[in-house]
């Protein structure tokens, strides 16, 4: 099979996480940037990355690189792509998103429309014919404008990687689904320690963190755009993607994932998108105030989102909850806490300084993800 370009966007700050996801599935990962990794793959690469990373944002497809300095540049440039291989004569192809960073071309409808035309120009003259009908598959690109360098992508996810399908479509998280499974793998929990979300919200800490227990794909139970393009992609690879997934879940394993919230509304949300995700058997919900955090258990795992404070608005209040995370985390038998926040106090309210800190940004709000590191257990004897 050919081998491709292929770019997985991540969150800022994440980029080693997802870089290390991609090594493990077998590929060959060329360079790393800001908010992205580039990997080689074939078309199975495709449907696999799509199907089993946990914090890629999306796939995409290079279809080419260039500068560009003027509208005329990015016309001939464009043109001048290998259309016709990835485009069928009846496909439907456009820029559904671009971006311009420190580039002389900054108008990005005017952008969209140059480079539009110039893909029809090439579609009519690689295929032989008057129109492109755009009667087919959609081709949707991503374009990006970093200092003159334009990257042009074809977008195979479509809706982003973060909607795995679990999650009710009223629900607004505080917190998406790969930044989830990003910061769990940020720390050593394994499935056989002890995860407890004292604000778990719509539940997706426990949620992802029980996904991985039972090694689920996130993408197993979503479709993706490339799924149309079978002049690319066969079924087949589809089909094999999802068996291979479906073979390595271990539906049975044993886990102590809990997850809390004061609010009982979203309590019912977290058990009901547990379900979806089919990990509701390996995740206890429970309505409960963080004052109220315990466990028997030793050497176990706090991963939470607590409010950050715009939402509760009082400062004291606020202050309290943290307050309380941190008397209980104080007494709970030599555990470790993971607290992404924007809340300045929040070292102060635990009690002592954290270990790591690791500055990520939360959609665009700009927080820190606090680790206060625990005793590792002692080994178990063989």
């Amino acid at each position: 099979m050919q081998i491709y370009e292929l770019i997985a966007p991540c969150h800022f700050g994440l980029e080693a996480v997802l870089k290390r996801e991609i090594i493990d599935l077998g590929y060959d990962v060329s360079r790393v940037e800001d908010g992205r990794v580039y990997f080689k793959g074939d078309m199975e690469a495709v449907c696999r990355a799509n199907v089993f990373l946990r914090t890629a944002e999306r796939v995409l497809l290079l279809v080419g690189q260039f500068q560009a300095y003027s509208f005329d540049e990015l016309f001939e440039k464009t043109k001048a792509l290998d259309w016709g291989h990835f485009i069928p004569a009846d496909g439907k192809c456009w820029v559904k998103k671009a971006t311009s960073v420190k580039s002389k071309l900054y108008s990005v409808p005017d952008i969209q429309s140059i480079m539009k035309k110039a893909i029809v120009d090439k579609l009519r003259a690689a295929h032989g014919i008057e129109v492109v009908p755009e009667t087919g598959a959609a081709y949707p690109l991503r374009v990006t404008l970093l200092k003159d360098t334009v990257t042009v992508a074809l977008d195979t996810s479509g809706d982003s990687l973060h909607k795995r399908g679990y999650r009710g479509t009223f629900v607004k998280a505080p917190i998406s689904e790969t930044l989830a499974a990003a910061l769990i793998l940020l720390t050593p929990w394994k499935k056989d320690r002890v995860l407890v979300d004292p604000f778990c919200g719509s539940g997706t800490f426990p949620i992802e963190a029980a996904m991985m227990a039972a090694n689920m794909a996130p993408g197993m139970n979503r479709n993706f755009q490339a799924e149309e393009w079978k002049n690319l992609i066969g079924r087949k690879l589809w089909y094999e993607t999802i068996n291979e997934a479906n073979d390595l879940v271990e539906s049975r394993v044993e886990t102590d994932i809990q997850g809390y919230d004061i609010d009982p509304a979203a309590v019912r949300i977290a058990r009901q998108g547990a379900e979806r995700a089919g990990v509701d058997h390996l995740i206890h919900f429970q309505q409960r105030p963080v004052s109220q955090l315990s466990h028997p258990k030793a050497y176990g795992f706090l991963i939470t989102n607590p409010p950050y404070g715009e939402r509760i608005g009082d400062k004291e209040e606020v202050q309290q909850v943290y307050g309380d995370l941190g008397k209980r985390f104080a007494a709970l038998d030599r555990w470790s806490a993971f607290v992404i926040t924007s809340f300045e106090d929040t070292e102060r309210c635990m009690g002592r300084k954290a270990d790591k800190k690791r500055k990520i940004y939360n959609g665009m709000l700009k927080t820190t993800f606090y680790q206060f590191m625990g005793p590792k257990p002692p080994r178990k004897e063989v």
